[in-house]
């Protein structure tokens, strides 16, 4: 593996999961694979599970691990060509990412969307960049489209907490005061598409994912008729995709929260959120304090997402 952004990358899906299964058992049963090798975690963006969760995985691989944070403590980057660097921005992306190669063994980046251009942030420009010029394996710790060290997590989750074999999976919008990127939903919806359940989506109109990640995923306006009878809830905001509304929100309906009453529409099913969530929007105190919340289990599982990912670039150098 010499790549990590998608599901795609993982190849079988089922035997990603069992391998990952196997890593849970015996965190550091992998360690030869990382002694002598440095791990690299380049920050554009703030983090907390993402940060803790893969420094902790390349520590149980026996990895050195480095964390650097763009405008906290390295110079400003410069990520367009053909600029005057003239302004705070003294050195450019191009220079910075093959000297960050050169001190690491694989190289781990998060830069959320910027929802300046569209376009930008769907080509992914500065994960693409990490790839084509660190001479180094690149694995996503959340990009501007996608979050996939997240979404394998979720998988994982439900692997584990499942009580039928196809459980129904709904991925649900609630609100939130900030417009958030379409990264997790993105990533949830890629991999959900990939796994055996029955998958749905709902959300208010307007607020319709990329068609390459919903694919043939059944999408419901109406969230009571596509909570019936599931069997995990994923509560998640994110702002409009379709254009010419790209990045904005248009909706803080509240009554998209996720609640007692909404959930009680399900076949007692647990609740699901990447975190942080803002409370009584998202979802409320009662939902996500009951025994049928997983979100803190699913935040475990970030390490081993991540762990099973790293160890398998190691294993390709």
């Amino acid at each position: 593996m010499k790549t990590y952004t998608n599901v795609k990358d993982l190849g079988d899906l089922n035997a990603a999961v069992k391998e990952a299964l196997e890593v849970k058992k015996n965190r550091f049963g992998f360690k030869n694979l990382g002694e002598s090798k440095t791990l690299l975690m380049v920050f554009f963006n703030s983090s907390l599970r993402t940060r803790l969760s893969t420094q902790k995985a390349g520590m149980n691989l026996g990895m050195n691990t480095m964390v650097l944070d763009i405008n906290q403590g390295a110079w400003k980057l410069e990520t367009e060509r053909g600029v005057i660097m003239d302004s705070d921005k003294s050195e450019h992306i191009l220079e910075a990412i093959p000297v960050m190669g050169s001190y690491c063994d694989i190289i781990g980046v998060r830069a959320f969307a910027q929802f300046e251009n569209k376009e930008d942030d769907y080509q992914e420009k500065i994960l693409n960049q990490f790839i084509k010029y660190s001479g180094r394996p690149v694995f996503s710790m959340e990009a501007a489209t996608g979050h996939p060290l997240q979404a394998f997590a979720d998988l994982i989750t439900i692997e584990e907490y499942k009580k039928t074999a196809r459980p129904k999976v709904v991925l649900t919008w609630a609100p939130h005061p900030k417009a958030l990127p379409q990264a997790v939903p993105n990533s949830f919806a890629d991999f959900m598409n990939e796994a055996d359940v029955d998958f749905v989506i709902t959300h208010p109109e307007g607020y319709d994912l990329d068609p390459k990640f919903v694919r043939g995923a059944k999408v419901e306006y109406d969230q009571d008729k596509a909570l019936a009878g599931a069997d995990f809830v994923y509560a998640k905001n994110w702002a409009a995709y379709t254009d010419p509304n790209y990045g904005k929100i248009l909706s803080k309906d509240m009554s998209w929260t996720v609640t007692t009453q909404k959930m009680a529409l399900t076949n007692n099913a647990y609740f699901m959120h990447c975190l942080p969530v803002r409370r009584n929007m998202i979802v409320s105190d009662d939902v996500i304090e009951s025994p049928q919340s997983i979100v803190i289990q699913e935040a475990a599982n970030r390490e081993i997402s991540a762990q099973t990912v790293i160890k398998r670039m190691l294993e390709s150098l």
